[in-house]
């Protein structure tokens, strides 16, 4: 009974729900969650308190946007003393249909309960009635100990079941990329409802009429490269879910051959299944594609694995739309930050080459750069286009690794060149000192590591003579001095034969 409470609340996302028995005086509850003291420690409530009572009275369900509102329940006294506002509570039945008590949710605001949410409280409803038949049969043992043995593993089977959903809500939500959604997805129903194949589709985007398949790279299903990408009205079971979203299943393969396309029966016989279940993906308008479970042999589904899949296909939409927003947010960034690269300038008498690689595939932006541009001699004043350039180049790193970063970096870079022309022939640790100056007095916030240089040719005779002068500043401690900062700029100057 507390199995069924926890899943009525995880699979609407109410704070409380209950499986509660009405009796003359009062209500039981064998489960709950999210009940406060006093009535969690005594598992009762006088019928006062009662909103399930009515469930019993009119042997029907009872679905309250606002309890306060409703002329049966605005007088009762859940709603001050227990938070009742928003209620959905289904009936329980014995075997011979008379109304024992509710499986219940409860929100402590006006709900708006979907059409969805009614259907998996009245399976889940359904399910925890036949437990309860279970346990009348038992203790009244009108039914012989075989039969009865028999039906406690079945519908203990279909509680085990019911766990499955508490571990994808905790597993799917630690997952950011597709391929994690796919092994996660496939690991959590292999072990319970073992599917030989498990599978993910999704819409491409809108617009486009296509869908694609999340391949399995390690190449166990070949015909998911041969039939990566497809149209959405194609002949396909998969498509036919997304499409109409509503379930799909598959219980032989005559009855693909007759629905179905022939490529769609030549990749079922190519996985060995005998038969498939495709549950639509649920989106903000349209399904985001389809979650395929197959067999070798025939599998029906019955109401407790209905409602199982449609909760799990629910966690792993939303996990695909996480997976999805990384995707795109990663490209993106990617994308940017490429873009603020530096094109290496040509300058004579020197070869210039720069690489740039992510320290892993998952990283997105951050602060790291390398920067090259010619500056003007200052020995003409700057002003004399004959006058061989100088080179000017960084290396640096700014705190972080996220866009903020990355929007420092680009500052920074555009500041320091700013500072090197505004100081032609004072050499890098004055472009720097400047740029330090005003990223003090306007309070950019910048801070990190870098090497800012100058190249230079040395005048004649020594054409083959550079000069380099350089100057670095950061996060670099002292030598014995642990946590003492070097000051932010030093320079030094050699030379070398070119």
């Amino acid at each position: 009974m507390e199995r069924f409470a926890r899943l009525a609340a995880e699979l609407v996302g109410v704070p409380v729900a209950l499986v509660s028995l009405v009796e003359p005086a009062r209500q039981v509850f064998p489960g709950m969650v999210g009940l406060a003291d006093p009535w969690a420690e005594s598992r009762q409530t006088p019928l006062t308190h009662s909103l399930c009572q009515h469930v019993v009275a009119e042997e029907k369900p009872l679905v309250l946007t606002d309890a306060r509102e409703d002329a049966r329940t605005c007088a009762s006294l859940a709603i001050p003393d227990l938070g009742v506002v928003g209620y959905a509570g289904m009936p329980l039945t014995d075997g011979d249909g008379h109304v024992l008590g509710s499986l219940c949710a409860i929100d402590t605001e006006p709900r708006h309960w979907t059409q969805q949410e009614l259907v998996l409280l009245e399976d889940l409803a359904a399910a925890c009635s036949a437990e309860l038949r279970l346990r009348i049969v038992s203790h009244q043992r009108e039914y012989a100990y075989g039969e009865a043995a028999a039906s406690a593993r079945r519908y203990r089977s279909a509680l085990d079941r019911s766990q499955l959903l508490l571990s994808a809500a905790a597993a799917l939500a630690d997952t950011t990329t597709l391929a994690e959604v796919r092994q996660t997805v496939r690991d959590l129903v292999t072990s319970d409802l073992k599917p030989v194949y498990v599978g993910l589709v999704l819409v491409e985007k809108p617009g486009t009429g296509r869908l694609r398949r999340l391949v399995d790279e390690t190449g166990s299903a070949p015909m998911e490269h041969e039939h990566e990408t497809y149209d959405l009205n194609s002949g396909w079971p998969t498509a036919r879910a997304a499409r109409e979203n509503r379930t799909i299943t598959v219980t032989d393969e005559a009855e693909l051959r007759w629905d179905y396309a022939p490529e769609a029966v030549a990749a079922f016989h190519s996985l060995g299944l005998s038969s498939a279940v495709c549950v639509p993906l649920p989106g903000t308008v349209i399904p985001l594609g389809t979650l395929v479970l197959g067999w070798d042999e025939s599998h029906e589904i019955d109401i407790v694995e209905q409602a199982l899949l449609a909760a799990l296909a629910g966690y792993t939409a939303r996990a695909v739309e996480r997976a999805l927003f990384v995707e795109n947010r990663v490209t993106t960034a990617r994308q940017m930050q490429e873009a603020m690269l530096t094109d290496l300038p040509k300058i004579e008498g020197i070869e210039l080459a720069a690489l740039y690689r992510p320290a892993a595939e998952t990283d997105l932006v951050g602060g790291d750069w390398y920067d090259a541009y010619p500056l003007p001699s200052a020995d003409q004043g700057g002003e004399d286009s004959s006058a061989p350039d100088v080179l000017a180049f960084s290396i640096g790193d700014i705190t972080g690794h996220d866009l903020r970063a990355a929007t420092l970096m680009g500052q920074v870079r555009s500041m320091l060149r700013q500072a090197d022309l505004d100081h032609p022939g004072a050499g890098p640790a004055r472009a720097l000192a400047a740029f330090e100056h005003a990223n003090t007095r306007l309070d950019i916030g910048a801070s990190g590591t870098l090497v800012h240089a100058h190249l230079r040719p040395c005048p004649a005779p020594q054409e083959a003579i550079w000069e380099l002068t350089w100057t670095n500043a950061g996060h670099i401690t002292a030598p014995n001095h642990p946590g003492h900062q070097r000051p932010a700029v030093k320079g030094e100057r050699s030379r070398a034969g070119a």
